[in-house]
């Protein structure tokens, strides 16, 4: 796996992806600016390409919606060699290229899955233990 900005709750996301979805070739999450969290690719660069290939057809989707309230969540390119999926989420996004024909709602949700799932990851803080009495500390 590549990642040029290392994370093991990515690089283990997109390992927990490609085991359940059979469908998907190719991973990669970014950030919106296109940087590369982590990716099924061995190719550093071709990794890197598919995220900005990704943040461009974010941009041209945007670009083309008229009278559409709030952000573009989500889209699909379909060729008859295989669909590229675009998955936004915060400042999180997945793009994930699939064989002919996907089945478009089982994809999208494994994409969103995986994003939520690397959200859920991150380590909760706990709420600090109350101090015992001297009364409490007896008991």
């Amino acid at each position: 796996m590549v990642a040029s900005a290392p994370s093991m709750d990515a690089a283990q996301a997109l390992a927990d992806l490609t085991e359940i979805s059979s469908q998907i070739r190719a991973a990669v999450l970014f950030d919106e600016s296109g940087e590369v969290a982590a990716s099924t690719l061995d190719d550093e660069g071709r990794s890197h390409e598919l995220a900005q290939a990704a943040v461009e057809l974010l941009r041209a989707a945007e670009e083309l919606r008229t009278g559409a309230d709030g952000e573009l969540s989500q889209l699909e390119a379909a060729t008859a060699e295989g669909s590229v999926f675009v998955v936004r989420q915060g400042a999180r996004r997945i793009v994930a290229t699939t064989s002919p024909e996907p089945t478009v709602g089982l994809v999208f949700y494994d994409l969103k899955s995986c994003l939520r799932g690397i959200d859920e990851e991150k380590p909760r803080r706990r709420a600090p233990r109350k101090k015992k009495t001297e009364a409490e500390a007896s008991e």
